[in-house]
């Protein structure tokens, strides 16, 4: 039933929009606590941006953003991410579709080729662009395509993670929280990460375990603030 139901246009508009109308529920009844306190200065001085998070933690990131920070968002072209397509777009954010994948052949036959020069002239028009960070299906596993992007538009890469303190733990491979509304949230920047065009092989992936360190810190970070150590597990 349900690989009819995900390739049902209405199911998926009314599934995304339900979707959206929740998450708008939860980011207007929680209280967030928002770290560094100058987090916005911060964003403005170097817009455009790639914002990135672990897979699992971005169902809340639109919210973090100020109605001047336009953005894209990469979203895989899978029957099942269409309602979070909808979802974005029901929150204003517009959508880049393509994932990537552990090999060329699956990298180009999901997208990822196109996906890539689309983001990298979403940043050049000066509009922020966001996508996970995670290797395809392996948890919290920071890649090479946040990294990549970077270096060949020249823009800086802002790790963030969001948590709230009402949520149910998924059992999914992303290991995703489903907030609760009614409660305390958290969000937490780090610092902006540049990657050179000219870097080599062992410079980008210098700058991969960067982006890896800024995301577990800034998700430690955000359990921290509503009083849990186990760093969103």
């Amino acid at each position: 039933m349900w690989r009819r139901l995900r390739t049902n246009r209405a199911f998926q508009v009314a599934a995304g929009t339900a979707f959206a109308s929740y998450f708008k529920l939860v980011a207007k009844t929680s209280r967030f606590i928002v770290e560094p306190p100058d987090i916005y200065e911060r964003m403005d001085a170097h817009l455009p941006l790639i914002m990135t998070f672990w897979h699992g933690q971005h169902f809340l990131t639109p919210f973090i953003m100020k109605p001047h920070h336009k953005a894209k968002v990469l979203i895989s072209r899978h029957a099942d991410a269409e309602i979070n397509a909808i979802a974005a777009e029901r929150l204003g954010v517009g959508t880049i579709r393509g994932s990537g994948a552990t090999n060329p052949g699956d990298f180009h036959r999901k997208g990822g080729v196109s996906a890539t020069y689309a983001m990298i002239e979403t940043l050049r028009e000066g509009i922020n662009v966001a996508m996970t960070a995670d290797v395809p299906k392996i948890s919290r596993r920071a890649g090479l395509g946040v990294v990549t992007i970077a270096r060949h538009s020249g823009r800086p890469i802002l790790p963030i993670a969001m948590a709230t303190k009402n949520r149910i733990l998924l059992k999914s491979w992303d290991r995703a929280s489903l907030h609760l509304p009614f409660g305390q949230g958290a969000a937490v920047v780090g610092e902006p990460i540049f990657v050179a065009r000219d870097v080599d092989e062992a410079g980008l992936e210098a700058a991969r375990a960067r982006v890896q360190e800024q995301l577990e810190k800034a998700t430690a970070r955000a359990e921290a603030l509503l009083g849990r150590g186990d760093g969103g597990r």
